[in-house]
């Protein structure tokens, strides 16, 4: 099992911590990885882009100028494409963005994308993730001690939420929502040690 140091919110080592190899020590594979944040990035799409084509454009119905004798091209309406007010070409429609992973493959992409914050060294275990008040200078400066500027906070406590709400580069989630794209995205993941445990617990 890998062996990861645990800091206080001061930034001080005040331990160690196991962790589940199951969860975090597996052989990472790019190619699923790759497939969950391509499928989670495709899933926020709206797909709500609509254009009129030639058909939809209200009016041209009647031919612009006769076919032969006026020495410009032939026309047959004012709405075809390559007019000004005229419809899209091949316009975009509606339609739903969204891919399916199977279950297994989720899983292994998150254990993936933890196992390799761990290689990485950049999974932070902090022993006591709580605040008493919500104080975003109060939370900044506790990322500072950690040295961390572009990082993932893994907390359920609502006071560590709103106070990270607002400084750039950080983002907060529960160990129950974590997903591939936001582990990959930050350079830090910062979590609890009772976090650690939850995480392993869902997911082993």
């Amino acid at each position: 099992m890998a062996k990861v140091t645990v800091f206080d919110m001061n930034g001080k080592q005040v331990g160690e911590i196991e962790l589940n190899d199951a969860v975090f020590g597996i052989e990472v594979n790019t190619h699923v990885m790759h497939r969950a944040v391509v499928g989670h990035l495709a899933n926020k799409r709206q797909g709500t882009q609509s254009a009129k084509t030639r058909s939809e454009v209200r009016g041209g119905g009647a031919k612009p100028w006769r076919q032969k004798g006026t020495g410009r091209a032939r026309q047959g309406t004012i709405r075809a494409p390559h007019w000004t007010g005229g419809g899209v070409a091949f316009a975009p429609k509606p339609r739903d963005y969204s891919q399916k992973l199977n279950k297994k493959e989720r899983r292994l992409a998150l254990k993936s994308a933890l196992t390799s914050k761990v290689a990485d060294q950049k999974i932070i275990v902090v022993d006591d993730l709580t605040m008493g008040e919500v104080k975003t200078k109060t939370f900044k400066t506790a990322l500072d001690a950690l040295n961390i500027k572009k990082a993932l906070v893994v907390t359920g406590e609502q006071n560590v939420v709103l106070s990270a709400r607002n400084i750039p580069g950080v983002e907060t989630t529960k160990a129950d929502r974590l997903n591939v794209y936001d582990i990959l995205k930050y350079d830090a993941f910062v979590v609890s040690k009772a976090d650690i445990a939850k995480i392993e617990e869902v997911y082993a």
